[in-house]
């Protein structure tokens, strides 16, 4: 028999000297995260997980500044306030206003500055949808109604084997899915654990365990899977990674000036099309403008003829209980990745605060950063922060 040795005779480890170091938050927990670590890691989200340049192209194009937008104040709740007042009781990161193709407002907050990249959340799966269109121009998608196996077979046998590339576009590939932010065991923070750890495969294997659970086609149901889906589908298809595509058919024909970047999989990986992309607060503008311009800039067409309106016609009506942006933005619909509502705008839409919107008729571009708080700090007197957006955003109507 052994006996334990004497505490005072196990072996000591060796002291490390206190240098400083710089502690990150947990990345599993990125849809957890209290406000303050919300404002830091949605910044650093490329020191948080494995990422993949979107390379912007030798010669960006200018900004072009028009007046600055006169709006001594909007009303929201029968109060008239101010764009300083918006952004202080919002926690908004970045604010920006396009009309007519000219940046009329520019707004930094929470430390973010121009030129540095913020984290898209889901406004990248309206993103994801102009790449769909340039795959189905250059002939890589023969057609939007191919079914996902067509680029994915090991999808076979899968919830996924009847599903065509529409619908995942239109989410409505009736897999069983669940999006709750909240529980740490739903699908949604399964894959979100997934992508913090990196593990290879992982995402894509867990997609392909999950059940059929209504006839594809016949019931929308938002599913962040459906986009990650959609992403490995323009890989397959074009032969490239999603970031060069994205670099070569929309960000250097678009003259962004900075580079962005694609959350992957694990290093080296998948990238992840519909969450946690990093872009300059900027270049998503450009990139609202080239939508809000029906996919051309300088006369040069971007997007194939056409495009931007099958993205902006409705699949679906969205249920009123859906979200509670949904009613305080006047979203109603939903069309190939892009929100849509009844007076003709179109939403791209990110957890906690991150919206673009767009009126084609009326040329106007409103692009919000910010850090709305978590269910779980969420206090008694939290206010509407989408509807407080929305009074901003028309008074920018004019």
């Amino acid at each position: 028999m052994t006996s334990n040795p004497p505490p005072d005779s196990l072996p000591i480890a060796p002291t490390r000297t206190a240098e400083p170091r710089v502690h990150l938050p947990r990345s599993e927990d990125f849809l957890l995260w209290s406000p303050p670590l919300q404002a830091y890691g949605y910044r650093i989200v490329d020191q948080l997980f494995a990422t993949r340049t979107i390379r912007r192209g030798s010669a960006p194009r200018p900004v072009v500044r028009g007046p600055e937008l006169q709006l001594p104040h909007y009303t929201h709740g029968g109060e008239p306030r101010t764009v300083e007042d918006f952004m202080d009781r919002n926690a908004v990161a970045g604010l920006l206003v396009v009309r007519d193709g000219q940046v009329v407002l520019e707004r930094y907050g929470l430390g973010l500055q121009p030129g540095e990249r913020w984290s898209t959340m889901s406004t990248v799966k309206s993103m994801t949808a102009l790449l769909v269109g340039a795959a189905v121009r250059d002939g890589a998608i023969a057609s939007v109604d191919d079914p996902v196996v067509r680029y994915l077979p090991q999808l076979q046998g899968s919830g996924y084997a009847g599903v065509t590339v529409r619908q995942l576009m239109t989410m409505c590939s009736g897999v069983a899915w669940s999006e709750v932010y909240t529980d740490k065991q739903s699908d949604v923070n399964r894959y979100s654990k997934s992508l913090a750890d990196k593990v290879p495969g992982g995402v894509l294997a867990m997609l392909q365990a999950l059940p059929s659970e209504h006839r594809p086609g016949s019931h929308w149901h938002y599913n962040t899977g459906d986009t990650y889906l959609l992403g490995c589908v323009l890989c397959a298809a074009t032969g490239q990674t999603l970031a060069d595509y994205m670099a070569a058919k929309v960000w250097q024909p678009c003259g962004m000036e900075d580079d962005a970047y694609y959350t992957l999989e694990s290093d080296g990986g998948q990238e992840i099309a519909g969450s946690r992309a990093g872009m300059s607060l900027r270049d998503m503008g450009r990139l609202a403008a080239l939508v809000a311009a029906d996919g051309v800039v300088d006369g040069q067409a971007i997007l194939p003829p056409g495009w931007v309106n099958a993205m902006a016609t409705r699949a679906f009506d969205i249920p009123e209980d859906f979200h509670p942006a949904r009613r305080s933005l006047g979203i109603t619909g939903y069309g190939y990745g892009w929100w849509l509502t009844d007076d003709g705008a179109m939403l791209a839409m990110g957890h906690s605060g991150q919206r673009i919107y767009i009126h084609r008729a009326e040329q106007l571009v409103v692009v919000n950063l910010a850090v709305y708080p978590e269910p779980r700090y969420v206090g008694a007197h939290e206010h509407d922060r989408d509807g407080e957006l929305n009074s901003f955003i028309q008074a920018c109507r004019g």
